[in-house]
């Protein structure tokens, strides 16, 4: 018998016994992508679900989890009121179905009044708490070959923006003389 005939074959999904899933369940269950906010003012004191469709569609194809949404209202007297973004019109009842149960806990009250802070009275404030499930498989590449991250960062769009009008300008000010 050689070597190779004495190792154990390789074990599939298909072999696996309920214990070994359950604690493969277990690993990925622990799999997280990093985690993500974004804060939108809308300029008028509803929501029109225009964005959504978009999200719903960031959702299905997988690229991001959403774990909270919540909608905050700034009033005239400076005091906001808060509702779930699945409804909208905040009557209690269920406008948007899709987004029923979005509502992992992360968002505290304290971030909803951080949130009103940030507009003046009578627009809204949108909030959305999502994990990026696209990065998971490299999140768990780097953990595996003991990698840590170190730093984390996003650059506003318009300062991308900015920033590409001023390298084009500087190019074609260098390409006429």
């Amino acid at each position: 018998m050689t070597e190779q005939d004495m190792r154990e074959p390789e074990m599939t999904a298909h072999d696996m016994t309920e214990q070994e899933m359950t604690a493969q369940d277990m690993e990925a269950a622990r799999d997280v992508g990093p985690i993500d906010y974004l804060a939108v003012e809308f300029p008028e004191a509803r929501m029109r679900g225009e964005g959504l469709a978009a999200l719903l569609d960031l959702v299905d194809r997988g690229i991001i989890r959403l774990l909270d949404m919540r909608a905050v209202t700034r009033e005239a007297d400076g005091t906001f009121t808060a509702a779930a973004i699945a409804d909208l019109d905040g009557d209690g009842t269920l406008d948007l179905a899709v987004f029923e149960g979005v509502e992992s806990g992360l968002i505290d009250d304290d971030d909803l009044r951080q949130a009103a802070e940030l507009i003046e009275p009578g627009k809204v404030v949108a909030l959305f708490v999502y994990e990026n499930t696209w990065a998971i498989p490299f999140v768990n590449a780097m953990r595996r070959v003991g990698a840590e991250l170190i730093a984390s960062g996003r650059i506003p769009a318009d300062e991308v923006i900015a920033a590409l009008d001023a390298l084009e300008a500087e190019e074609a000010r260098v390409q006429t003389t």
